[in-house]
C-alpha cells in the first residue's frame, strides 16, 4: 500500500466514525432535548425507552473517533485536546452526567429525584449537541496553531460567532432528527405531538441550514474551492436538500420509517461537506492557513503504524456494526412500558 492510499484510507475511516456518531448519537442527543419538553412521568420513561436500549452503543463511535485520531493523526489528537481542553473536560463531564442520568432516574420514584435527573440529561444532551457543533465550527473557521502545531487560544476563543451559529444549528438539528426518531417509535396522543413538533423542527432547522450556508459561502468561501474544481461534487449538497425537503412528504404517506433514514442520509451528506470543503486540511491555522496547518499528509502516523493499526480497525469495526445492527433488529417497533423499562 502506498502512502498516498494509507492517509486517505485513515482520513476515510475518521469520516466514517464522525458520520456513525453524528448520525446515531445524534438523535439521542435530541431525545435528550426535547425530553425536557414533556411533563407527564410515563411519557418521560417512553423517551428514554426509545433509546434506552442503543444510546450505549451509538456512544461507541466516539471512542473509535478518538482512537483513529489517536492513531491515525496523533499530531491533531494532541493539539487539538490540548489547545482546548477545558472545552473537551466539558464535553466529556456532560457524556459523563448523561449516561448516569439515564441509569439513576427510574431508580427511586421520588418526583424531586426524578426531577434532578431529567434536568440533567437535557442540559447535558443540550451541551453535548451545541459542543459538537462548536467544535466543527472551530474546525472550519481556523484555530491559533502555531508552527509547533501548539494552539494558542483562551477557552473564550471556541465561542466566536461562526462556531456559535454552528453550535446553534446542530442543536436545532440533532432536536429535528431525535423527534423524527421518536415518531417511528411511539403511537397514541404523544405520537400526533411529535408529528407536530417535528414539523416545527424542521421548520427551524431549514432556516438555520439557510443562515449557515449564507455565512459559510460569504465568510469561508475556501469551503467551496473543491466543488468548484470538481462541479460534480455540488451533488452533494443538492443532495442533501432533496432528503431533507423529503420527510414532510414521507410523514404525509405515513412512512416514517422513511423519514427516518432521509434524516439520517441527510446528516451524512452535511458532513460529507464538511470534509469536502475542509479537504485536506485537518486542523486549520488561521496564523498561517498554508504552513501550519495540520494536513492528512504532514501528520499522519508511519506507513508501518497504519497499516497495522488497520488491521485492528478491519476486526473491531465490522463487530461494532454487527452488534449495533443486532440490537436496532431486537428492538424494533414502538416503544412499550413494562416492568424493566426505565
Amino acid at each position: 500500500m502506498t502512502d498516498f492510499f494509507l492517509e486517505h484510507l485513515w482520513y476515510f475511516v475518521v469520516g466514517f466514525c464522525v458520520i456513525a456518531y453524528t448520525v446515531l448519537d445524534g438523535f439521542d442527543l435530541g431525545v435528550g432535548i426535547l425530553h425536557a419538553f414533556v411533563k407527564k412521568d410515563e411519557e418521560k420513561r417512553i423517551f428514554l425507552n426509545a433509546i434506552g436500549p442503543v444510546w450505549d452503543g451509538n456512544e461507541v463511535w466516539l471512542v473509535v473517533l478518538g482512537g483513529a485520531l489517536f492513531a491515525g493523526f496523533p499530531a491533531v489528537y494532541a493539539s487539538l485536546f490540548s489547545g482546548f481542553y477545558n472545552l473537551c473536560m466539558m464535553l466529556l463531564a456532560f457524556l459523563i452526567f448523561r449516561a448516569v442520568a439515564i441509569e439513576f432516574r427510574s431508580k427511586h420514584p421520588s418526583v424531586r429525584w426524578r426531577s434532578i435527573w431529567d434536568a440533567v440529561f437535557s442540559v447535558s444532551s443540550l451541551g453535548i449537541a451545541f459542543g459538537v457543533g462548536v467544535v466543527l465550527g472551530n474546525l472550519i473557521e481556523g484555530v491559533p496553531l502555531t508552527e509547533t502545531g501548539d494552539i494558542i487560544a483562551s477557552f473564550g476563543y471556541a465561542f466566536r460567532p461562526y462556531p456559535l451559529l454552528i453550535g446553534v444549528t446542530s442543536v436545532v438539528l440533532f432536536t429535528m432528527h431525535g423527534a423524527i426518531f421518536l415518531v417511528m417509535k411511539t403511537e397514541g396522543a404523544l405520537h400526533t405531538k411529535l408529528r407536530l413538533w417535528s414539523q416545527k423542527c424542521m421548520m427551524l432547522f431549514f432556516l438555520f441550514y439557510f443562515l449557515t450556508t449564507c455565512a459559510t459561502l460569504i465568510y469561508m468561501p475556501f469551503m467551496t474551492h473543491r466543488m468548484q474544481e470538481f462541479p460534480w461534487l455540488f451533488v452533494l449538497p443538492v443532495l442533501a436538500f432533496l432528503l431533507f425537503g423529503f420527510i414532510p412528504g414521507q410523514f404525509a404517506r405515513g412512512r416514517d420509517g422513511t423519514a427516518f433514514l432521509c434524516s439520517c442520509f441527510g446528516i451524512g451528506c452535511l458532513i460529507g461537506l464538511f470534509g469536502i470543503g475542509t479537504y485536506p486540511v485537518l486542523v486549520r491555522s488561521n496564523i498561517d492557513a498554508e504552513t501550519h496547518s495540520l494536513t492528512l499528509f504532514n501528520c499522519a502516523s508511519s506507513p508501518l503504524t497504519l497499516k497495522v493499526l488497520l488491521i485492528i480497525v478491519l476486526i473491531g469495526v465490522p463487530l461494532v456494526l454487527g452488534y449495533g445492527f443486532y440490537i436496532y433488529r431486537v428492538f424494533r417497533g414502538k416503544v412499550k412500558i413494562g416492568s424493566t423499562s426505565y
